[in-house]
């Protein structure tokens, strides 16, 4: 299996478990997608080994730990030389609060989303950010009040499941 080859549905089941529960037995696993343990195992072990699972981990119940302030911010930069961007990348992937970047198409640039202690913590990083001159010529932010949900998983087999159906 390359990185380049098309799943099969078993493919995709195996990975819809896998990123609903990581800890899930080889065995319960091989039952919920309708294989016996063996080859499942197998089709784990080549999806590990053609980077679709790049690693397991614990979803983490932030608020059980204390208070956090969740913000997304539109930014935009001042040039769009194709340096400016990865100058941007670079200056912001060790920013810890900073836990997603996307880049974007429509009226600004970048969407990043920061998970920070408070409003007054984000605000000194947005300030320690100007102060680096890494070419933002303007940000918007919006301080999420409420996430009434957030999905920790992607839905594989209604995006990739063309066929089966």
């Amino acid at each position: 299996m390359s990185t380049g080859c098309k799943l099969d549905r078993l493919d995709l089941r195996i990975l819809s478990q896998l990123q609903k529960s990581g800890r899930i037995t080889n065995v319960e696993l091989a039952d919920a997608v309708g294989l016996s343990p063996s080859p499942c195992l197998i089709r784990v072990k080549r999806l590990e080994q053609a980077g679709y699972i790049v690693g397991y981990g614990a979803h983490i119940q932030l608020e059980k730990l204390g208070d956090v302030q969740v913000v997304f911010t539109e930014v935009t930069l001042t040039d769009h030389h194709r340096e400016d961007f990865i100058e941007f990348v670079a200056a912001i992937r060790n920013v810890d609060e900073i836990v997603e970047c996307h880049l974007v198409s429509g009226g600004y640039d970048y969407l990043l989303k920061f998970v920070t202690r408070s409003v007054s913590h984000y605000q000194n990083i947005i300030e320690q950010l100007l102060e680096r001159n890494i070419g933002i010529e303007k940000y918007f932010s919006y301080v999420v009040i409420k996430s009434p949900f957030v999905k920790m998983h992607y839905p594989l087999e209604t995006l990739f499941s063309h066929n089966d159906r």
